[in-house]
């Protein structure tokens, strides 16, 4: 079932808007994996044209977030194991690039990220804790000096958001995966480069192995459970 989308307030332009609405709604697993939606119920509960909504679809399909449906409209792309471990193969050689640069760059963390990350891994919005990861790695790519770095690791996030929360629902990860940071931030901070990229690069294997294993387990169960994995 489609989830209830908001009015959109009066605007010019409504394409950003429907598109930030959908992905969040994906990434979240509002929008589940394989749910076929169109452009009429979009456009019907934002109370816009399909006009903007038909470019949205259209982006997102681009990010490969949605695809065509057998018969009529998209559907909301399944996931795949083998598609997010490459995902994380892939993360993992542009983070661990990004710490080694930030380091040898002599960059200075904000130290905030870690106390609010570790903050948010003691309660129970797994949004907000997606979100302090990113905005810890997203710091360190900004880190980096190199612009390429954060516009690359961007297109991989839409997909990793998706499944993050398999791993971070478990409280022991939770705060595993923040000594983790704060090691990688440590060594970024000693100007150690070859240490901050091992570091960085192992955080993602374990990342995706946990991810890949839950992933895995639930494909396997009653679709519902799906959502599970995805929230």
């Amino acid at each position: 079932m489609t989830p209830q989308f908001a009015h959109l307030p009066a605007r010019l332009d409504y394409v950003d808007a429907v598109y930030k609405a959908l992905l969040d709604a994906i990434t979240d697993g509002s929008l589940a994996p394989g749910l076929r939606i169109t452009q009429e119920q979009i456009a019907e509960q934002m109370k816009v044209s399909r006009s903007p909504v038909l470019q949205a679809l259209r982006l997102l399909k681009k990010d490969g977030l949605v695809q065509d449906a057998p018969g009529r409209g998209v559907q909301v792309t399944p996931l795949s194991v083998d598609w997010i471990a490459k995902v994380y193969e892939v993360r993992g050689v542009l983070d661990g690039l990004a710490a080694r640069l930030a380091a040898e760059r002599g960059a200075r963390l904000d130290p905030r990220l870690l106390v609010d990350g570790r903050r948010a891994s003691e309660g129970t919005d797994v949004k907000a804790l997606i979100d302090a990861d990113l905005a810890f790695h997203t710091a360190i790519y900004e880190a980096s000096g190199n612009s390429l770095i954060h516009e690359s690791a961007y297109l991989h996030w839409v997909h990793l958001r998706r499944v993050m929360g398999a791993v971070l629902q478990v409280s022991a990860q939770r705060r595993h995966i923040w000594d983790e940071h704060e090691a990688i931030a440590d060594a970024i901070h000693a100007r150690d480069g070859a240490l901050a990229a091992k570091l960085a690069e192992r955080h993602s294997s374990n990342a995706r192995s946990n991810v890949v294993e839950r992933l895995g387990r639930v494909l396997e169960s009653p679709p519902l459970a799906l959502l599970d994995v995805v929230v």
